[in-house]
């Protein structure tokens, strides 16, 4: 009986470690910008293998894409630009999903308005994302990405 237990809380244990990093995102390089400006900051993000996640446009509605969000703050955000997903074919679903894999980067774009002020600064936004391996899908999850900025 308490070898059972044993084994249960292992596995349990294991499932966690594996459930908490899908995905990473490296933190962007500093971003110098100037008033009044457009900027951009490329994030490399890094599925771990064996698993992907839905693109930021997925095959079905009910499938959670992955998406960047800002906090408010000194910089304006703008459009992300995604790579472009592949189409594969998994054993849970009927027909081929668009998802990411690998290694890959996002370019987040910005405008710094004429009335910002000058100075370092730090924007935080949060990479969402629903990872799978070949058999299913697990919770969504978020990991945050801290941004430190310039704005001369």
């Amino acid at each position: 009986m308490a070898r059972a237990a044993l084994a249960a809380c292992l596995c349990l244990a294991s499932l966690w470690a594996q459930g908490s990093g899908y995905l990473t995102a490296d933190a962007p390089q500093k971003l110098v910008a100037k008033r009044g400006a457009a900027a951009e900051a490329k994030i490399a993000v890094s599925i771990q293998p064996g698993f992907h996640v839905n693109s930021n446009t997925p095959s079905d509605a009910y499938l959670i894409p992955l998406k960047l969000t800002w906090t408010p703050g000194a910089l304006e955000p703008g459009d992300v630009v995604f790579p472009k997903p592949r189409t594969e074919k998994y054993e849970f679903s009927e027909k081929p999903l668009s998802v990411f894999t690998g290694d890959f980067d996002l370019v987040a774009k910005f405008k710094v308005p004429d009335s910002a002020a000058a100075g370092p600064g730090i924007m935080v936004g949060k990479l969402r994302y629903q990872a799978c391996n070949n058999n299913s899908c697990f919770p969504p999850k978020s990991v945050e990405v801290r941004l430190s900025y310039q704005i001369q």
